[in-house]
């Protein structure tokens, strides 16, 4: 798995720079912007220390929803009183969750919202899981560059997991078709073809809890997608 640690419009250059060291220290090489150029500053390179090639080859995208069609599961960090959502996870139990994709999921990325807003609503809503650090007191809240120290600090090893060796069982996990993104896409498509709205609540509840969804469960209901798709075919032939 990749895992892309993402700034969302950052405001201080030594942030991102203090950022980039964070994750070269724990063997992480995707950094990922939103709407900035905060990398290219000098004060950035400051705080770098070492990891300069981070901000040299930080990938940059013009709004989240970009990065959202760029990744299989896109996870935002948030504190929990402002959001009604139950897939919120510190991040111990994000951990064991991006651990249980397996190879479902090939690009994960963990979104980090502004410095003094954070993400919005709308951006929020955008993100498949949710997760934040549990803090005794609610201010003054961590530093961006202290949040994503500890997130790469809690994550490392992730990306350096030994490859899954295919089996029966699991030659459905390991397809580049059966991928958590790519399962997305199909129930997007399939849902309205079994006059299932997308804005309903049946389609609200199956796209929030299909992250939460192990590597091997996901290729199951694709194999259950590919069997109503025939069905819905062969309707059609007739």
């Amino acid at each position: 798995m990749q895992l892309a640690f993402v700034l969302i419009e950052p405001k201080v250059p030594e942030n991102v720079g203090a950022a980039a060291r964070a994750l070269c220290t724990m063997g992480f090489a995707e950094l990922w912007l939103v709407n900035s150029d905060q990398h290219t500053r000098p004060e950035a390179g400051w705080l770098a220390h070492g990891s300069q090639h981070l901000l040299d080859n930080a990938r940059i995208f013009p709004d989240l929803a970009a990065v959202r069609n760029s990744v299989d599961l896109l996870i935002g960090t948030s504190a929990k009183p402002r959001h009604s959502r139950t897939d919120w996870h510190p991040p111990g139990e994000l951990r064991k969750v991006l651990v249980s994709k397996g190879e479902a999921v090939a690009t994960a990325a963990l979104v980090f919202g502004r410095e003094d807003r954070g993400l919005s609503n709308d951006e929020l809503a955008l993100c498949d899981l949710l997760t934040g650090i549990p803090m005794k007191v609610s201010y003054p809240s961590l530093n961006l560059a202290q949040a994503v120290m500890l997130y790469a600090w809690e994550m490392s090893g992730l990306t350096d997991r030994p490859e899954t060796v295919a089996t029966d069982d699991t030659a459905a996990e390991v397809q580049d078709g059966a991928r958590l993104g790519a399962l997305r896409t199909r129930l997007e498509t399939l849902l309205p073809q079994l006059d299932t709205p997308a804005d309903g609540k049946l389609s609200q509840w199956l796209f929030e809890r299909l992250p939460l969804l192990n590597g091997r469960d996901v290729g199951f209901v694709h194999t259950l997608c590919q069997n109503i798709e025939r069905v819905l075919q062969r309707g059609r032939s007739d």
